[in-house]
């Protein structure tokens, strides 16, 4: 190769470099200039602690974008730390932390109040009077302000309850009903038997919420933390395995009021101001509801018999805990890929891909390369235009191309996409974003924005947390 060819072939991949690192500049750009209109404060709704960076102070040295736990909340632009993606931010503070120059603090800040987050009052109190919103459904990730958010909102129906005026309770109908078992449901029980309230959970899964899906060791918090009867967590960091240990504690107190595998599927309000509750098992009646779903939903099932067996899962935590195993992973999109090639990359695992299209569609360039690598080294075998048929003990029953075929199998992940929270609360009547509470015209409406007006006259700034 002579000079002249080496000098165009090296002007061409420095050109194809530039061009990627300015576009991927650019995405930045976008997402900071997302976050900052996102970042829009308002004054009358909960708020939690986040990342404010002083660009006059910030050096560059991308120590911050380096330690975040959660990966990508914020980014370099133009030599300075920005904020791209902030509703990822759960309130580790390590960023403030790490920061040299002391450019970095953590603020109270209000959640953004985009299309899909409900309308909120400080007392995280939805457009629906005497039902509540608590935890990342909200708005927000931050585990310690949804543990306090939990412990609020009871603190605010006891009050309510024991005002003079007040309705007194009537049999069969619980003081506050409380969906959800994750940080913000548990601290809400917990208050709610501090405050000998007549209460009930209930979740569709098991205690421990998102908290319980993490993987191992994870830091969900960085400063201590109070919960109701139990007092302050003087310990500084707590991991998955510290609280998933405590809630095993609380799951035997024999006032612990929960229902486990038990699923809500509609609330409506009476005309008496009574909340009737529909679920999976039957019907409750309740004076309060406090609703700490999280954001994540309820994945979408197959209806494939066998589906109910313990080794058909919906969600992969950690790959390398299974090895030398047969495993059969259903779907086709972002979610299915990255799990198969990760079990895939782990000692002895075959790994089968069924997706029921001829070919992948909509999913990220990055991914198509990985998996097209994956086949091509023997780490995933992808079955194009199946389904499942059938989910036995040792193996799995597949319909191809009109053909059913049994393959041996360990274990099965479903990908079919999920039912988000956000559907259910619409179907329930909460209004989102920020919003008018008379748009819908009703008397209780009305009567609750000039109720909430007179509140938020008198009310100060919510308790800080981090």
């Amino acid at each position: 190769m002579d000079t002249f060819t080496a000098f165009i072939l090296a002007a061409i991949v420095i050109g194809l470099l530039v061009r990627g690192y300015l576009k991927k500049q650019k995405k930045i750009e976008e997402l900071a200039r997302a976050a900052e209109e996102k970042g829009k404060l308002r004054s009358d709704g909960p708020q939690a602690q986040h990342p404010h960076i002083d660009t006059t102070y910030c050096i560059g040295c991308a120590a911050c974008t380096m330690i975040c736990p959660e990966g990508d909340v914020l980014a370099m632009l133009g030599g300075k730390a920005v904020i791209v993606n902030g509703y990822k931010c759960i309130g580790h503070s390590l960023c403030a932390e790490v920061c040299p120059v002391g450019a970095i603090t953590m603020v109270l800040a209000s959640p953004s109040m985009g299309g899909d987050t409900p309308y909120l009052t400080p007392e995280n109190e939805t457009t629906i009077k005497n039902m509540f919103i608590v935890g990342e459904l909200g708005g927000l990730a931050l585990i310690k302000n949804a543990i306090n958010q939990g412990r609020e909102c009871i603190d605010n129906i006891a009050n309510r309850i024991a005002a003079p005026g007040s309705p007194k309770s009537a049999p069969g109908v619980h003081d506050v009903f409380i969906v959800g078992a994750g940080p913000g449901g548990i601290a809400a029980s917990l208050r709610a038997i501090e405050k000998k309230l007549n209460y009930l959970t209930v979740d569709e899964g098991e205690m421990g919420g998102t908290v319980a899906k993490y993987p191992r060791q994870k830091l969900v918090m960085t400063s201590p933390v109070e919960f109701p009867t139990y007092g302050k967590f003087k310990k500084t960091e707590l991991s998955k395995e510290d609280l998933m240990a405590f809630w095993a504690k609380v799951l035997q107190r024999a006032d612990f009021k929960f229902h486990h595998g038990e699923k809500v599927e509609d609330v409506k309000k009476g005309e008496d101001g009574i909340f009737t509750i529909t679920t999976s098992k039957g019907q409750h009646r309740a004076q309060n509801v406090i609703l700490a779903l999280g954001k994540s939903g309820s994945p979408r099932k197959l209806g494939v018999k066998g589906e109910e067996l313990p080794k058909v899962m919906y969600r992969l935590i950690e790959a390398d805990h299974y090895i030398n195993k047969k495993i059969l992973v259903v779907g086709g999109g972002d979610s299915g890929i990255e799990a198969a090639m990760g079990l895939g990359h782990q000692v002895g695992n075959e790994v089968t891909l069924s997706y029921r299209k001829e070919a992948f569609s909509r999913i990220k360039e990055r991914n198509s390369i990985r998996i097209e690598e994956c086949i091509r080294k023997g780490k995933v075998k992808v079955i194009f235009n199946s389904i499942p048929v059938e989910f036995k003990e040792k193996s799995v029953l597949l319909e191809v191309n009109g053909k059913r075929e049994e393959i041996p199998n360990d274990y099965v992940w479903i990908f079919a996409g999920g039912e988000p929270p956000t559907a259910f609360l619409k179907k329930i009547g909460v209004g989102f974003g920020n919003q008018d509470l008379t748009s819908t015209g009703s008397k209780e409406a009305k009567q609750a924005k000039a109720e909430r007006k007179a509140a938020l006259s008198e009310v100060s700034s919510p308790a800080a947390v981090g």
